[in-house]
């Protein structure tokens, strides 16, 4: 049976193991493999992005019930944080001034301060003294008026009182203001008014009550204008007296540059209210004094 086989099978055995025409330490040719088209990429993409149905499920409501959760928290907190209320804004007298025209003073007025500041510190009956009567008043100024002419209309008679006002510490007409700088300048406008009177000015800038007490002393003095805080020091401290006075204007309706009235000051409404309660409203109540809102 070797005879038949060949003396030379071995050799083609071991020759076999490699393939036709190649030799050993050769390496076999690669085939050349077909390119898959763009379009089938794409393909392939999209099946590679395509999630299966049941989990997409899941993922979407998952999320829906995230909302559900975030929207119930944001109801909550709303609930819990009130609305903040919007503050009304408080008109200022400039507001009220744009949309009306300035009304002159009346006794009313006065008499409404008077008892609105009195109210909480008197007994029922102590306001019943306070309260005036119509005859305690003089004409108010209707803002058409100057001061001499306001003056003029009210105290046509002013050369005789003059001349019978003889005391010293002692004003025959009172004058009051709000501020020194407008005692200057009603001082400058009585001068068609006053005639031969001394007029005095009574307010504590740069001025010593001393000082304002002996020229009070020193000589009769028949118009006084001054701030109502340096009136009622000067009264206190007995250098101005006020039996004699027969004539109270107040500077009702001027107004300085922020549009104040004397009675819009805190501190100034204060202070009038104060001289006023130091005896000039019993003498209006006596009919001694007349009072006028300039």
């Amino acid at each position: 049976m070797g005879d038949d086989l060949g003396d030379d099978w071995w050799e083609q055995k071991s020759n076999s193991d490699f393939p036709v025409g190649e030799e050993e330490g050769e390496e076999p040719e690669k085939q050349p493999t077909e390119q898959a088209s763009p379009q089938e990429k794409k393909g392939k993409k999209r099946k590679s992005v395509t999630e299966n149905p049941v989990q997409v499920k899941k993922k979407t409501a998952l999320k829906s019930q995230t909302e559900c959760f975030m929207a119930q928290e944001k109801k909550e907190d709303g609930e819990k944080k009130p609305k903040k209320k919007r503050k009304k804004k408080k008109k200022t007298i400039t507001d009220v001034l744009a949309t009306s025209e300035p009304k002159s003073g009346s006794p009313g007025d006065l008499q409404s301060l008077v008892l609105e500041h009195f109210k909480d510190k008197r007994s029922v009956i102590e306001l019943e003294e306070l309260k005036l009567q119509d005859s305690c008043f003089v004409r108010s100024n209707d803002l058409t008026h100057s001061l001499s002419s306001y003056l003029k209309e009210i105290c046509p008679k002013w050369a005789k009182v003059q001349k019978q006002h003889t005391e010293k510490s002692s004003v025959v007409l009172l004058i009051v203001c709000s501020a020194a700088l407008r005692v200057i300048e009603l001082i400058k406008q009585l001068t068609t008014f006053k005639g031969e009177a001394k007029v005095l000015k009574l307010f504590a800038k740069h001025i010593k009550v001393e000082e304002q007490v002996k020229l009070l002393q020193t000589g009769v003095t028949h118009i006084g204008v001054g701030t109502p805080g340096r009136l009622s020091a000067l009264i206190e401290k007995e250098g101005l007296t006020l039996p004699p006075l027969r004539f109270l204007v107040l500077d009702w309706n001027w107004r300085d540059q922020k549009l104040r009235r004397m009675v819009d000051i805190p501190e100034v409404k204060g202070d009038l209210l104060k001289l006023l309660d130091m005896g000039i409203l019993k003498g209006c109540r006596e009919g001694k004094v007349k009072v006028g809102l300039f």
